[in-house]
């Protein structure tokens, strides 16, 4: 089926921020949709996938067997030319799997309807989202992390195709689990179909959307800010409380050492008495 539809996807910015929608380029997105090409795309990639190693031995490969095991004739039991014969325990494999190759090859106009098949269908399904340029300058597992809980797609598959090659954004998220990231060049129909989100940076689709991440960041920075500043203003409670202990602390100190002082000076005074009548 191959209607001409102009499609429109849900924009964000690379911090998960709401944007305008966009129009997606009709050359890719025209509503084309064969799924008959697509089954053929994705089993032809899964048996490219095959290694084809299983191996078994014929009775002429298997060790041993050279020679015969009793005569023909007079023991009672069946006739036997080799112990290496299928039909005993050890011996070897008739019609056994041997080393081959799986290798389905798909003409090039064919791969490339189905992988425009694939993207319209997830289009078609509001599955398609374009993302700002992703711009790491480290890897980061946080920042993708938390795009992904923003976008509410922490428990889905999520497929990103990026523009061109950017190994920062892929060790960013090779970790994850649900989460696949490759060049939107290399993506094939089957990762497409595999995905239940797609996250396409707009570069990939020569659109360009306007950097957004100050303004997307700034409300986070000053909540956070606020929350760190909050115990620096009940620093000022807590010292006048300690200083009122330690004011309380030394009073009473203070108290038993002067009623010692008294009590010593009084009998210094008795004993200077006696000595005047003396005289």
């Amino acid at each position: 089926m191959a209607e001409t539809l102009n499609f429109e996807a849900a924009a964000y910015s690379a911090q998960g921020t709401p944007r305008e929608k966009i129009a997606l380029p009709g050359a890719t997105f025209d509503g084309t949709i064969n799924l008959p090409v697509m089954h053929q795309a994705v089993k032809a990639f899964l048996a490219n996938q095959r290694q084809g190693n299983a191996s078994t031995k014929t009775r002429g490969e298997v060790v041993g067997g050279n020679q015969k095991p009793w005569k023909q004739k007079g023991t009672g039991r069946a006739r036997s030319g080799s112990t290496r014969s299928p039909v005993w325990v050890g011996g070897g494999t008739v019609f056994g799997p041997r080393p081959r190759k799986y290798t389905e090859i798909v003409p090039r106009q064919v791969r490339a309807l189905a992988r425009k098949s694939a993207l319209n269908a997830r289009a078609s399904e509001g599955s398609l989202l374009i993302i700002d340029a992703f711009q790491y300058d480290a890897p980061k597992t946080q920042k993708l992390t938390q795009l992904l809980a923003r976008l509410e797609l922490t428990t889905r598959k999520v497929l990103i195709l990026t523009d061109g090659v950017k190994p920062n954004v892929y060790l960013s998220g090779r970790n994850l689990p649900n989460v696949q990231i490759l060049p939107f060049t290399d993506v094939s129909t089957y990762h497409v179909l595999w995905s239940d989100v797609l996250l396409v940076e707009s570069g990939a689709l020569g659109t360009a959307l306007a950097p957004m991440a100050e303004k997307a960041l700034a409300p986070v920075k000053v909540k956070r800010a606020a929350a760190k500043k909050a115990p620096a203003v009940e620093a000022p409670a807590k010292k006048k409380a300690a200083a009122k202990k330690t004011v309380a602390t030394t009073a009473k100190a203070a108290k038993p050492a002067a009623k010692k002082t008294v009590a010593k000076k009084a009998p210094a005074k008795k004993t200077a008495a006696p000595k005047k009548k003396g005289k």
